[in-house]
């Protein structure tokens, strides 16, 4: 847990200096974090010039209606898929003020995967001006909250690529 902390602290402090460095905001779609990255990234004093939304849409009709997640998506490759991420990145960067989004959604479990989505599997995407959209789906070990502290880590960590790219 100690670990977790003080890379999860460093990685918000490096984000924050590189959206200040920008005069960005960032947006934040969350699925199976459940608002943890919400909740890191403002707990960094002077979040408010970079901050901008999050939305924790942890069911499928909140995706959509909230993040313009199409419904024939999630019916077709399931609300854990790389194009699912896509959408609630795309969305929350449409419905926010923020120049950059990120977006999660996985399987913490304990139940819940299947063969071909096994518990700790989670995709992640990144949408921003001038960028590409980034997708990439992962799978962690563990149980539910070491799942999900290592979702946070690598969504932490790609934006953190993200934002520092040339």
């Amino acid at each position: 847990m100690k670990d977790f902390d003080a890379r999860a602290a460093d990685l918000v402090r490096r984000i924050a200096a590189a959206l200040a460095a920008k005069s960005a905001r960032i947006a934040v779609a969350e699925s199976c974090t459940g608002g943890w990255i919400a909740k890191l990234l403002t707990d960094q004093p002077g979040a408010s010039t970079w901050f901008d939304c999050a939305v924790v849409s942890y069911g499928n009709e909140a995706k959509e209606r909230l993040l313009g997640v199409s419904p024939d998506t999630i019916a077709g490759l399931g609300a854990v898929s790389e194009d699912v991420a896509e959408q609630m990145a795309t969305g929350a960067r449409i419905e926010s003020a923020a120049e950059i989004a990120l977006a999660v959604t996985g399987i913490a479990g304990p139940d819940g995967g299947t063969a071909g989505k096994p518990v700790g599997t989670v995709c992640f995407a990144w949408a921003g001006p001038g960028v590409q959209l980034i997708s990439l789906t992962q799978r962690f070990t563990g149980d539910r909250d070491a799942i999900r502290r290592q979702a946070v880590i690598a969504a932490l960590e790609g934006t953190l690529v993200l934002l520092t790219a040339p």
